[in-house]
């Protein structure tokens, strides 16, 4: 099982605490992850990524074993420490302002 953290607005909007399991079939891929993490709590589809292109909102983060993986591609597996549930990959809400 893979655990995924949710920013606070998206915990509240799906009505679940600060930590979610989902089972992902085949390679665990950032893209994998959001396909089951959308399909088990719909309410979330289009919130941490577009519905048309899929491409990351510009103010969602996205951290594995302490790294930011915002940029890297959607398809790229998971490390082992994410896919062996030991580490979360966490959503971020990033700030910004002055």
């Amino acid at each position: 099982m893979i655990r995924v953290t949710l920013p606070h607005h998206l915990r509240t909007l799906a009505g679940v605490g600060k930590e979610v399991t989902l089972a992902v079939a085949g390679v665990a891929t950032q893209q994998s992850v959001l396909d089951a993490l959308e399909a088990k709590y719909p309410v979330l589809c289009g919130t941490i990524r577009d519905r048309r292109s899929q491409q990351r909102r510009p103010f969602i983060r996205f951290f594995v074993c302490g790294e930011d993986w915002s940029h890297e591609p959607a398809d790229a597996p998971l490390p082992t420490a994410i896919v062996a549930g030991d580490e979360p990959l966490m959503i971020i809400g990033a700030m910004a302002g002055g």
